[in-house]
């Protein structure tokens, strides 16, 4: 199939467009975000193309793939023809409810022209989606190339916008952990974290927007992965790092308590709990090794990327079949 979709997550978008398709990506020249193209840090393969909006009118699309409100109307714009409508759409949310949690209104409720598909079960079930018709498709992720080795006796965090996103992304609980032994923060505007949190550099060390490679090859050396989000939908990075074989601490929250089986390392809502469980696995590297194993079979069971997209083929097919 042609499938429309704009590159809005990088991971999850890394994931999907591995399948058997071919992916049209829109790009503009200021590679705005309703143009962002192709994506510069993560691998993608060759049957994601680039495409402009102005050649998008005259290019065959089996079916667009949304994933903000504003996209429906910025679709019928560039290919002349309404989503849902004219041609089938299925609309993916990524992310969990913002505002009046349980009673939050999705913005695609009581719509009857496309499927609205959560990332996770938990999404499905906070998010009020009226009427319309929902289904789950959960993660999938590309195998990292590296393994889990955790020499260093240091502690691994990936948050993007840590200083915007603060209590929901768990950041000021860093510091009970840099008490422990040195975190190393990866993600998106990172830098400067150390002294928003009062910390010395050498208790909590950014490292703003690296490669994603480059990311999991430092990864797999530290001792354990902390998960410490509060309120947001399930992290790739969290399920990458367990794939490699990272023991993880993590909050009890939101999809975690499904990912994260307890022989993994941790799981909590109770931070002093996740506090003793961080400084077990730094005290006993064999403990975390086989932590880290648990955590690499459930991953590898539940979000393989072979499942993902067989899943998503099963969807796609239905629903371009029940339009015609």
């Amino acid at each position: 199939m042609n499938l429309l979709l704009w590159h809005v997550h990088g991971s999850w978008t890394t994931s999907f467009v591995h399948g058997k398709h071919r992916y049209l990506v829109p790009v503009t020249p200021d590679r705005g975000p309703y143009g962002l193209g192709r994506a510069r840090t993560y691998p993608w393969p060759d049957s994601a193309v680039e495409v402009t909006p102005e050649d998008l009118r005259d290019t065959d699309v089996d079916l667009v793939i949304l994933q903000r409100p504003e996209e429906i109307d910025l679709a019928a714009e560039w290919l002349g023809r309404r989503p849902g409508r004219d041609v089938p759409a299925i609309y993916v949310e990524h992310n969990t409810p913002k505002g009046d949690v349980p009673n939050t209104r999705h913005p695609m409720a009581d719509r009857d022209d496309l499927l609205l598909t959560h990332v996770t079960a938990f999404n499905e079930l906070f998010w009020d989606n009226g009427a319309t018709r929902t289904t789950v498709v959960d993660h999938g992720v590309v195998p990292p190339a590296v393994e889990w080795t955790g020499e260093l006796d240091r502690l691994a965090v990936v948050i993007n916008e840590p200083v915007r996103r603060w209590r929901v992304t768990g950041t000021d609980l860093l510091a009970r952990f840099a008490a422990l032994a040195p975190l190393d923060v990866y993600g998106m505007k990172v830098d400067g974290l150390a002294a928003h949190l009062g910390l010395p550099e050498d208790r909590l060390t950014s490292h703003d927007d690296v490669p994603q490679h480059a990311m999991h090859t430092e990864l797999a050396k530290r001792r354990a992965y902390l998960h410490l989000c509060r309120w947001t939908s399930l992290g790739l990075s969290l399920i990458e790092a367990m794939t490699m074989g990272m023991p993880v601490v993590a909050l009890a929250t939101t999809e975690a308590v499904e990912a994260v089986p307890p022989a993994a390392g941790a799981l909590s809502t109770r931070v002093d709990t996740l506090v003793d469980a961080a400084r077990g696995l730094l005290d006993d590297r064999e403990s975390a090794r086989r932590a880290g194993a648990v955590a690499r079979a459930a991953a590898r069971d539940r979000y393989g990327l072979e499942r993902f997209l067989a899943d998503w083929d099963r969807l796609l097919e239905e629903e371009v079949c029940a339009s015609r």
